[in-house]
């Protein structure tokens, strides 16, 4: 809650604590029941078919309903109602299709983690085709994804959802004596000119993010947009030589190029033959839509004025992977929305958390280890579920993280204000990282 104090020139904010966790990852481990740790290719493998299944059938229904659009089975005021009313049935397919869609790109996801089953050799066997059928190169991406669960959070070396410091928007140096360090106290002075620099204007708040997650995807695939700051300009996924890769991964980065090339290639093949419009809304409507989760999805799950950032004095593997949140996908719409939103996206956006806490536990388990692994956070005042993720929340979201400090190891967003709604408790012990598993591949 914001304040004025008497002269009323300054404005005080009534932080919420964060109390920065200092719990070793096998306690989180442990905290989870055994069984969920099981991977099997033939359940996983169930999810791939239920998902593609339901694509189908969404595809026969809208062929089958758009046959009622026609004049001579129902009549309609003016003939421009016919095209709008079989564009609507398209797009509603699109949408829907797009969703479960989504749910393939999670089990390809899956794979990359080596969640789908006990053999490697199946899972990028899998995750390769699963990808590049969805324009994803499957180990360039996997690679960088594993540096991010290594280093989530970390201001120098996660690999996306980077925050834009002060000295990085150009923003002039802190002034101790018109603001704090911690955001809690702010100027008018200093919030009028933060305004002016950062704030958005009605239209600019809603094109901004529409612009990020219709694009945000394959600028950060091709040219590293909103990957770590540290990296060259115009750093790609798909150059084998890219500072995010090793020299072992140079083959892979090849075969997941060669997968995106065959992928394009389907493209332009299935519109020589069907013709652009069948393409189009067949595919790659939901395409599109895919990216949309995919950016809305991971963007909501790492940002936020509740979760911090860290510099590395602060930053431990176990911290990273808490400073995350679940969300309930397309919850704002009502109960029976945030079901058929986790149900058909299979829980990443519900069980993120726990995903960061151990990523090779598969998407069917995780239900049940999120349960177990949020009660041992509770007990230590850490915060898991954030608000619902939609468009709306993104819109909130870019509305209060602008950026944080150039000083300090434990840092949280501040507003288009300069007002940080958080600020960390530090535990009196250091924090440990015994229990966790490195993948040596990547």
């Amino acid at each position: 809650m914001a304040r004025k104090d008497d002269d009323e020139k300054v404005t005080v904010v009534d932080q919420g604590v964060y109390p920065v966790p200092d719990i070793p990852i096998k306690d989180l481990l442990d905290a989870i029941p055994a069984h969920c740790f099981k991977r099997s290719a033939f359940r996983s493998g169930l999810y791939i078919a239920w998902d593609l299944f339901v694509i189908v059938c969404l595809y026969k229904a809208t062929v089958y309903a758009n046959t009622f659009v026609d004049p001579a089975v129902i009549s309609l005021p003016h003939p421009y109602l016919y095209t709008a009313l079989s564009v609507s049935l398209w797009a509603l397919y699109g949408f829907w299709a797009g969703l479960f869609a989504t749910g393939l790109w999670v089990i390809g996801h899956e794979c990359g983690h080596q969640a789908f089953s006990e053999s490697k050799t199946v899972n990028n066997t899998v995750g390769w085709f699963l990808h590049s059928a969805l324009g994803v190169p499957y180990h360039s991406w996997r690679v960088s994804h594993a540096k991010h669960h290594a280093s989530t959070g970390h201001m120098t070396q996660d690999q996306v959802f980077v925050p834009t410091t002060r000295s990085g928007l150009g923003l002039p140096p802190l002034d101790p004596a018109r603001e704090d360090l911690l955001g809690s106290r702010v100027t008018e002075e200093v919030k009028k000119e933060m305004w002016e620099a950062l704030g958005d204007s009605p239209i600019g708040a809603i094109l901004t993010p529409a612009s990020y997650l219709l694009g945000g995807w394959w600028t950060y695939i091709l040219m590293n947009a909103s990957g770590q700051p540290k990296y060259p300009k115009g750093t790609s996924h798909f150059n084998p030589n890219s500072p995010m890769f090793m020299p072992h991964h140079y083959n892979q980065v090849i075969m997941s190029t060669i997968g995106i090339l065959i992928w394009l290639g389907c493209i332009a093949a299935s519109i020589y033959y069907k013709g652009f419009l069948e393409v189009f809304r067949t595919y790659l409507v939901p395409y599109l839509w895919v990216n949309h989760w995919l950016v809305l999805i991971t963007f909501l799950q790492h940002t936020d004025p509740l979760l911090p950032h860290y510099r590395a004095p602060e930053f431990t593997f176990a911290r990273g992977a808490l400073a995350t949140l679940d969300r309930n996908l397309l919850g704002d719409l009502g109960s029976v929305m945030a079901w058929i939103g986790s149900h058909a996206t299979n829980g990443i956006s519900e069980t993120h958390v726990l995903h960061h806490v151990c990523s090779k536990i598969p998407h069917y388990n995780a239900w049940e280890a999120s349960t177990a692994l949020k009660k041992r956070l509770a007990s230590a005042g850490i915060p898991t579920d954030g608000a619902p993720g939609g468009w709306a929340e993104v819109h909130r979201v870019f509305k209060e993280c602008k950026f944080v400090e150039d000083e300090g190891d434990v840092v949280f967003f501040k507003n288009a204000y300069g007002l940080a709604q958080m600020k960390p408790a530090m535990p009196e012990s250091t924090a440990s990282d015994s229990g966790v598993e490195v993948d040596k591949e990547n």
